[in-house]
């Protein structure tokens, strides 16, 4: 079966050069000028194999297997536009987060702009310089049909990257959006120089926040125990190499954040604060996430605001 993978951003790059060493792969991107050096701007040092196709036309990329590798604020656009052309294929959402205009994952947009498809996710702990340079990295795939999961789990993987199956596609999903949110807390707690003993606390409390909202929208809690839930969260909480944990390190230290780089946390956040008032859940980390990124709230009093909960059994 053919692979082709929508967006030219680092991990889908990565993700398409990766895959291009098992059978050709075509990439879709709408900014292509650097094509013809074989090299991604935003993968630096990576050489694009010659099995690797580069296009802006999106007729090229009618594969078996779709990934979408667009951002998840994103995504729904592209889909509303171009989703018929791809409907009846398996659709693979790589996006990691929850649109702001519907209060929805990946899945769903997909769902409803395609609904002949086969809907899967992959997510996990993974930076994309890592799968493009062949490092180990294991991943989630998720799809509600247990044969396709298998058959896309055996297209997908590769020497390096390992993918474990399950059908709990909303826990998978919203293990890989509600991390970023926690990420950019402990970014924000490590920038304001709150050390390393109150980056573990939000984190832990950061985790309890996931699986309620999770498991309240479906999910299984010990999804969130796995790759894409802990595994991504561990991952996203303690390198430099997440923007994410960068971008709470600008917002902890009141530095300007790199402008036009893409924070899926920051929408998430929003979009989480939204959805813990409608479902009536405490989510605390998040609201703080929401109130930083919104500059609602001061870094200042941000700790003054965790800390003053009221005292209660963990």
């Amino acid at each position: 079966m053919s692979v082709a993978v929508i967006g030219a951003g680092a991990f889908g790059t990565a993700l398409a050069v990766v895959l291009a060493g098992k059978a050709p792969v075509t990439l879709w991107g709408r900014d292509i000028g650097w094509a013809g050096t074989r090299e991604n701007p935003r993968l630096p040092g990576i050489r694009l194999p010659d099995s690797l196709r580069v296009t802006d036309a999106l007729q090229d990329c009618l594969a078996d297997t779709v990934l979408l590798a667009l951002p998840a604020q994103v995504l729904g656009g592209f889909l509303a536009e171009q989703g018929q052309l791809f409907d009846g294929r398996r659709l693979v959402s790589c996006a990691k987060g929850i649109d702001l205009a519907s209060l929805t994952g990946p899945s769903a947009l997909i769902g409803a702009a395609c609904p002949q498809a086969t809907v899967a996710v992959l997510t996990g702990p993974s930076f994309a310089a890592d799968i493009a340079r062949g490092l180990p990295t294991a991943l989630t795939l998720a799809c509600a049909d247990p044969q396709a999961a298998q058959s896309l789990q055996h297209q997908l993987s590769t020497g390096a990257l390992r993918l474990y199956r399950t059908t709990d596609v909303p826990g998978a999903e919203l293990g890989g959006a509600l991390k970023n949110v926690i990420a950019i807390a402990a970014g924000a707690a490590i920038g304001a120089g709150y050390g390393d003993s109150a980056r573990a606390s939000i984190v832990t409390r950061g985790f309890a926040e996931m699986v309620r909202l999770a498991t309240a929208l479906g999910a299984r809690a010990e999804t969130l125990a796995g790759l894409s839930g802990l595994g991504d969260l561990v991952l996203t909480c303690t390198s430099d190499q997440s923007r994410n944990f960068r971008y709470g390190l600008a917002l902890g230290a009141g530095r300007d954040f790199a402008a036009g780089t893409t924070v899926e946390g920051a929408a998430t956040a929003r979009a989480v604060t939204a959805l813990a008032v409608r479902m009536g859940i405490e989510m605390p980390v998040s609201n703080l996430v929401a109130g930083l990124a919104e500059g609602r709230i001061a870094m200042e009093h941000a700790l003054d605001i965790l800390l003053n909960r009221p005292l209660k059994e963990e």
